[in-house]
């Protein structure tokens, strides 16, 4: 299949009413969260998969914004793995990204009006934690009318959330990729983080946080991240990049202003390029919550005793050349969520690229993904909460329930609730015709169904066979457990039309 762009994409916003209840105790009112959507949510709100981006991303993961459309511009940060064709194939998927709570493209953060003071929050910010960026998500969730994620997936900061999506919300996550990332920070990445922030509050712009509307302590931000884009690459990629080559000369200036190499001017670059877009205050702000995130509540519990409730199966991927998120991290998750009999797979990405690599290996990224999602089974999309009849009622009362439960596919039952047949709205209307009263007398005995291990793809093959649009799903012993409509999986499998 041909890989493709989503094409233009926009900002949306959503204003959450109600106060936010932070969980260091704090409290923030008008919480504003930004967000872009790529795809179609199908009628069964089954095909829906976040995406939590990393410490400098956003809300904008995919496709090209209006403004965009010259070509030294960037599509969006993971335009590699979203779009019609790719991993996150929006033929197949509605992809949401949010900007995160304390960042400042368009979510609130501390460069954000102050409802109470008219003024930027700055340091009279509260402080916030990764368990509360999943918290507005959710909220964002909830509005956009998805009770269940098809999948979460992020890397780094991103794969934080991942984990703590399937942590605070086990019921909610189906499938989870955390990548390139920990259950709870180092001293080495805190370390980093550490010196990101002091070489911000060191700069004399920085004015304790209240520079806004003057000049943005851009000495500092930029120096953060320069040392932070240091731990993104590799040894052997920046030997491969830029080895010990010279910037625009031949000879060395022996001027301690001057650029010599060119990983130097790289890194200016990039340096530079980051005040232009990013707030120090949000830089600040994110970076402690990094540090602060420890699934293990500070030793009071085991990782495996972190995971006990997760509910999700798992991908979960690391990079060889990784120094700043280790494979060893990524390791860890893993055998503590086997711990618990968790359904999880960790895969190790070959690159040298380093951290960055998952931003990067197209390639690896799309296999890898795609793969994992394409395990879907029955009992990953299937309805569970089923609205059935017992047997022996009257058609007056299917039709009834029919019409309150808002279905068309009415599972018949009997007194121990195994499977004995099946009514549809169709069957209802041709019973009025006919005068029938009785549910015997128009429901399906032989009835074509589906188990939940079942591969999603045979549910659909047996659905189109039988030329019907929902199977419901039983257990060994014939109770109902669930039901799977065509719309279910239309757009997850193509033979299902």
């Amino acid at each position: 299949m041909k890989r493709e762009s989503v094409g233009l994409t926009k900002i949306q916003c959503y204003r959450i009413a109600e106060e936010i209840a932070l969980e260091h105790g704090g409290r923030l009112s008008a919480v504003t969260v930004a967000y872009e959507t790529y795809g179609k949510l199908n009628n069964e709100r089954s095909n829906a998969i976040l995406i939590c981006h990393a410490l400098s991303g956003d809300a904008h993961a995919a496709g090209w914004h209006r403004d965009d459309e010259k070509r030294d511009e960037k599509p969006g940060w993971w335009d590699i793995v979203i779009g019609p064709g790719k991993a996150l194939d929006t033929d197949k998927f509605f992809v949401i990204c949010s900007n995160a709570l304390g960042g400042c493209k368009g979510t609130t953060g501390p460069s954000s009006i102050n409802p109470d003071t008219g003024k930027p929050y700055g340091l009279d910010f509260p402080f916030i934690s990764v368990k509360d960026m999943v918290n507005v998500q959710k909220k964002l969730l909830d509005h956009l009318g998805v009770k269940k994620l098809f999948a979460v997936i992020g890397g780094s900061f991103g794969g934080m959330q991942v984990l703590q999506w399937c942590v605070s919300y086990p019921e909610m996550v189906r499938m989870a990729v955390p990548i390139a990332t920990s259950a709870r920070s180092s001293p080495q990445q805190i370390a980093f983080n550490e010196v990101g922030r002091r070489a911000i509050t060191s700069d004399p712009d920085w004015d304790n946080g209240n520079y806004y509307g003057r000049a943005q302590p851009a000495r500092g931000l930029s120096l953060a991240r320069m040392i932070g884009h240091i731990t993104y690459l590799s040894d052997e990629s920046m030997q491969q990049k830029f080895g010990r080559r010279l910037q625009g000369k031949t000879e060395f200036s022996f001027d301690l202003s001057s650029l010599d190499f060119q990983v130097e001017s790289y890194l200016s670059y990039h340096g530079n390029a980051f005040v232009k877009r990013f707030d120090a205050n949000s830089y600040l702000y994110i970076t402690k919550a990094i540090d602060y995130f420890d699934l293990t509540h500070k030793g009071a519990l085991s990782l495996a005793e972190a995971f006990k409730d997760v509910k999700a199966k798992l991908l979960v991927i690391s990079i060889s050349s990784d120094w700043l998120y280790p494979p060893y991290q990524s390791k860890e998750i893993a055998e503590a969520l086997g711990a618990n009999d968790i359904d999880v797979k960790h895969c190790e990405i070959k690159s040298n690229y380093g951290h960055d690599a998952f931003l990067l290996e197209s390639g690896q990224m799309n296999y890898l993904i795609s793969n994992f999602l394409s395990r879907t089974s029955v009992g990953d999309v299937m309805i569970r909460d089923v609205v059935t009849v017992r047997q022996g009622r009257s058609v007056e009362e299917a039709a009834r329930i029919m019409m309150t439960a808002g279905v068309t596919h009415l599972p018949v039952i009997d007194e121990e609730g195994r499977l004995v047949g099946i009514v549809t709205a169709w069957d209802v209307s041709k019973a009025v015709a006919l005068k029938y009263t009785r549910l015997e007398e128009i429901m399906t005995r032989k009835v074509a169904t589906s188990a939940q291990d079942d591969p999603i793809e045979r549910a659909a093959k047996r659905m189109n066979e039988h030329n019907i649009s929902a199977l419901p799903v039983v257990d060994a012993d014939q109770r109902v457990t669930g039901m799977i409509t065509s719309d279910g999986v239309s757009r997850l499998v193509g033979v299902c039309r």
